[in-house]
């Protein structure tokens, strides 16, 4: 699961046409509709932050972990620079530990299409059960199946900015359905050189019906599957789906 290394320097500017600020609207609306209207939340594959802070913004305590050390690092800069009481842990998801529970866990922009065994999608979410308070809720998104297949996949991307150019080649597997991303990054230095750094990530398209019978081999409660952004089912075409799932098997106390 090792990625986001030399492409960390650079991830923000590359995703500066991600509207992290609706995302968060949205996810903090599901958020209190769910009984979430503050307390303890983990940001789990939080990247460099941007959710995580988007969320402390709105009164939420949290924690953001991440299995790249360069995204943290990141991530903590701009702790620093807006004072926000973040805590941030360098954990794959897989295995992550925390002192004690927390009202909820989320995880935003595909991280989770980053566990290509569905062993680990279970166990991940066994985990977050586990560190769930009594119903507690666990909200993440997915890229589909169809956006792998039909968008996605056997498609090259290339951009120039000014401080870096990038080339994004990507192969969809249909039998595995993993795909594989192969990413060429230029990153300006100083004067007119650029240099090189080349990094591969996999993705797995997970189908609604393994995250249900995921969800309930962990434990879990499923809550509801909707396209993203809305409060609607997903499609046929949908490109991305978000996942509330529920804590089950603690008893709350009064």
């Amino acid at each position: 699961m090792e990625a986001y290394s030399s492409f960390a320097a650079v991830y923000d500017s590359l995703m500066d046409n991600v509207p992290y600020e609706e995302w968060a609207k949205y996810l903090c609306g599901l958020l209190r509709e769910y009984g979430i209207r503050d307390g303890l939340v983990l940001d789990l594959g939080c990247g460099t932050g941007n959710v995580t802070q988007a969320l402390a913004l709105q009164g939420y305590d949290m924690i953001g972990v991440d299995n790249s050390e360069e995204m943290l690092q990141i991530a903590l800069e701009k702790r620093a620079e807006s004072e926000l009481d973040i805590l941030y842990l360098l954990q794959d998801m897989r295995e992550f530990e925390l002192y004690g529970t927390v009202a909820a866990v989320v995880s935003i922009c595909d991280s989770m299409n980053y566990l290509t065994q569905y062993e680990d999608l279970v166990q991940t979410l066994k985990l977050v059960n586990n560190y769930l308070d009594p119903k507690g809720v666990f909200i993440f998104d997915l890229n589909t199946l169809y956006k792998y297949k039909e968008l996605i996949g056997d498609s090259t991307i290339a951009e120039s900015r000014e401080e870096c150019c990038f080339i994004w080649e990507n192969e969809f597997d249909e039998e595995s359905r993993i795909n594989e991303y192969d990413l060429s990054l230029f990153v300006r230095k100083e004067g007119n050189l650029y240099q090189r750094f080349e990094e591969t990530h996999y993705q797995r398209a997970y189908t609604i019906e393994e995250i249900c019978r995921a969800v309930s081999e962990a434990g879990m409660e499923l809550e509801a599957v909707y396209e993203a952004f809305t409060r609607d089912k997903p499609e046929r075409d949908s490109e991305r789906i978000y996942v509330v799932a529920r804590e089950k098997g603690k008893s709350k106390v009064e």
